[in-house]
């Protein structure tokens, strides 16, 4: 029996998650939330951070019910993500593991997301579409790695949605990326967008230029209405999406597509993915909000996963990075 405990906040989002063999025991989370049309600054959200971890950490605890010294490893987001919410987790990671005298591990936030993704889904070998705030890959596993096959060239997909809706003062909360959703349901009218698709890899940065310098002329001129914008931008970039997931399944024979991540939760997308699948002969699996958002659970798992292989973190390598690539970990978990 191996309990881990996962410290994640690369982003907006601090999540504590404990994870027994397996088993999602406790998972509680806090957003930092801005107000409409303002994204989030790291220092503002470290901050956000450190004014709730500790209570997060006992919320995690309690709904465990379990206590320090039933938890084997400690696991924190080691990156990619926003450097000061990362060094804040991080040093309350490493200060709990050294009071408990337990062992740490850094844990790569993407293989994060995928481990979860595969433990809630049980997808065998699935192609990965990872689509979130700060990333944007579609990866598949090969030899002792996480192979990325493409992925966007600029802006994340995330972030091109996000930055859209501060354009249009679309509120904050619970995500633009929601709202966005929401909205996109009541468009009637689709607007003709720059779709870049370059071989396996996606450029979202020109479609938002567009869009931003687009968007109020038309609004203005009654050319179409807010709703219009969101279908139109989410038809877009996800037909993007897809085109590069199926031809990554192509080129690796693959007969399973696995969705995580933020926007992975958005059901057009995975309405949209589930076409492509089917008219593949192939199976879709995606997860809901709780574990597809950035969660503690997922680096407990992915840490679960590394310490049972033999990994640990020594306390002087237990630095973030801010850019840490999905294809630098080795995957010693897996065959």
């Amino acid at each position: 029996m191996t309990i881990v405990i996962g410290f994640e906040g690369s982003a907006n989002k601090i999540g504590i998650g404990i994870i027994k063999d397996g088993e999602v025991l406790s998972n509680p989370r806090r957003t930092y939330i801005t107000p409409p049309g303002q994204g989030f600054m790291p220092g503002d959200t470290a901050r956000h951070h450190r004014g709730v971890i500790l209570t997060v950490l006992k919320e995690a605890l309690e709904e465990a019910g379990i206590q320090p010294a039933d938890i084997d490893c400690v696991a924190y987001t080691k990156g990619p993500g926003m450097g000061a919410p990362l060094v804040t987790v991080a040093i309350v990671a490493r200060t709990v593991a050294q009071l408990w005298g337990k062992p740490l591990l850094g844990v790569n936030h993407c293989i994060g997301h995928i481990e979860m993704g595969r433990l809630i889904t049980k997808a065998n070998n699935p192609t990965v579409l990872y689509v979130s705030g700060g990333n944007t890959q579609v990866i598949a596993y090969s030899e002792r790695r996480y192979r990325i096959f493409g992925e966007t060239i600029d802006i994340a997909v995330g972030n091109c949605l996000d930055r859209f809706a501060r354009v249009i003062k679309i509120s904050n909360d619970p995500s633009p990326g929601y709202n966005i959703e929401q909205m996109a349901k009541k468009g009637k009218r689709y607007v003709e967008l720059p779709y870049t698709v370059k071989g396996m890899d996606v450029s979202f940065s020109g479609i938002l230029s567009y869009i931003e310098e687009a968007a109020n002329k038309m609004l203005s001129a009654d050319q179409c209405t807010p709703e219009d914008l969101c279908f139109s931008l989410q038809e877009t970039v996800f037909a993007m999406l897809v085109e590069i997931t199926e031809r990554a399944m192509a080129h690796c024979g693959s007969q399973e597509v696995l969705i995580v991540g933020g926007v992975g939760c958005n059901l057009r997308l995975q309405e949209m993915m589930g076409v492509m699948c089917q008219e593949r002969g192939a199976k879709l699996f995606a997860t809901d909000e709780r574990f597809c958002i950035d969660n503690g659970a997922m680096i407990a798992q992915a840490g679960w996963e590394m310490f049972r292989s033999g990994q640990v973190t020594q306390l002087e390598d237990s630095w973030i990075t801010q850019r840490y690539r999905t294809d630098e970990v080795e995957v010693t978990w897996r065959d």
